[in-house]
């Protein structure tokens, strides 16, 4: 009878997360994942079966947790550019406990030009939070908020974001990203 768990997978998958967040999937060794979430070699690979798999759930929290946040603004009050504000701020004011940059980014750079399964989940990620915005332009659109093709404006806002978290990755300073969201805003 194998030995019941002694400890949270959630937990364990969070903190997978924030390492392969942090250093992406080729750079997380297996030590890497023992020492971030405290399991044995043996535990993970008990559990995850693999460290693509762990990789997998930890990519698919992450997005679950981001896009989450995200549909629950657009569903919220306010302008459409108030929400798009506060996503543009999202990395221009990220979290101090946060990783730089963006796990989905950084796996669409890393893993989805070779790796199916990873291309299909940031894809399949991305197409919620574009239907989401595009939704909230069309609403804004019809409202005579704005006047742009709802589409559009709705992949600008995600290339805006994606390359924001790029930026942020490769050090740009805070008054540099704010200045970039700035720009943006002015674009809608």
């Amino acid at each position: 009878m194998p030995r019941p768990r002694t400890f949270d997978e959630e937990r364990a998958v969070e903190a997978a997360m924030r390492a392969f967040w942090t250093t992406g999937y080729e750079g997380t060794s297996t030590h890497d994942l023992s020492t971030a979430t405290g399991l044995g070699r043996s535990s993970i690979y008990n559990t995850f079966v693999s460290k693509h798999d762990l990789f997998e759930k930890a990519l698919r929290h992450y997005a679950e947790v981001r896009t989450a946040a995200l549909l629950e603004l657009l569903a919220g009050p306010g302008s459409v550019r108030e929400k798009v504000r506060t996503i543009l701020w999202w990395t221009v004011d990220a979290d101090h406990g946060d990783p730089l940059g963006c796990m989905t980014v950084n796996a669409i750079i890393e893993l989805a030009p070779h790796d199916a399964v990873v291309a299909e989940m940031v894809r399949k990620d991305e197409a919620v939070r574009l239907a989401a915005l595009r939704d909230a332009f069309e609403a804004a659109r019809c409202a005579g908020e704005i006047d742009g093709d709802p589409e559009m404006l709705a992949r600008f806002v995600l290339a805006t974001v994606g390359g924001l978290q790029v930026q942020a990755r490769g050090g740009s300073s805070r008054e540099v990203l704010a200045g970039i969201a700035e720009v943006a805003l002015r674009a809608l």
